[in-house]
């Protein structure tokens, strides 16, 4: 259970959020119960061999974000049990018709925060080219005499304390990029959930990522299912998201 609220937390700091919505638990059957856990809403499913908890990983989602969920995943069997993310599904049902959402996985996510990390290294990259241009441009100055007469000298002593300064901060800028990446990879690493085979009453979590739901005509709540495989139990989770204080 510990790491269920490790990536609780990890989510949970990522600030306020703007056009925010909730998101609501609607059991399915007699072996699932709707609960609230540390003042959020949760759900807990129960199957003949596996137990899943399941609430959303911050108080409120972004309206056109994607949602963001922590799963918690008990084997309760005398055996190991096979958890595989391929094999989540995600639906949303909207205007009568029901619509697959993409499951982000963990390799999903890695693959945009390299992305991410490229472009960020690229506008580094810019600023501490600006940065040293204008350091060597330093010495450089122009003077006017008293009678009028202008001319341009140069100062060793100006552009070496300019480039010192313009070295310094492009070090800091470049340290601060990389050490952002490799923060935000051990991250996912740590957070999102994966592939797991349980073993006997083992707890195994993460955080599970889904494609953003469409809106619904009128306004109404999104809806959607969420159906988790653990060895040969399905956990079938129904869940509502509409407008926060709706």
């Amino acid at each position: 259970m510990r790491k269920w609220g490790i990536v609780a937390l990890c989510a949970a700091l990522g600030g306020c959020v703007t056009n925010a919505e909730t998101v609501q638990f609607r059991p399915s059957n007699p072996q699932q119960q709707a609960l609230m856990r540390d003042g959020q809403a949760a759900l807990v499913s129960r199957q003949k061999t596996s137990l899943v908890l399941i609430r959303p990983a911050s108080r409120q989602v972004r309206a056109n974000g994607r949602p963001v969920f922590v799963v918690a995943i008990n084997n309760l069997s005398k055996n190991p049990a096979e958890f595989r993310v391929a094999q989540i599904e995600a639906t949303q049902h909207a205007n009568g018709s029901d619509f697959a959402m993409q499951v982000v996985t963990y390799e999903m996510l890695v693959q945009e925060e390299k992305s991410r990390q490229v472009a960020a290294a690229i506008f580094t990259g810019l600023a501490a080219a600006g940065n040293a241009y204008g350091a060597s441009q330093a010495g450089n100055g122009y003077y006017t005499t008293p009678s009028g007469r202008t001319g341009t000298f140069y100062s060793p002593t100006a552009a070496a304390i300019a480039q010192g300064n313009a070295n310094a901060q492009n070090e800091a800028m470049i340290a601060s990029t990389v050490e952002a990446g490799q923060r935000n990879m051990a991250v996912l690493e740590q957070a999102v959930i994966k592939d797991n085979t349980l073993m006997p009453g083992e707890w195994y979590g993460g955080q599970l990522h889904l494609a953003p739901p469409v809106a619904s005509d009128g306004g109404g709540p999104k809806t959607y299912t969420i159906v988790i495989t653990v060895g040969s139990d399905r956990h079938v989770i129904d869940i509502a998201q509409g407008p926060a204080g709706a």
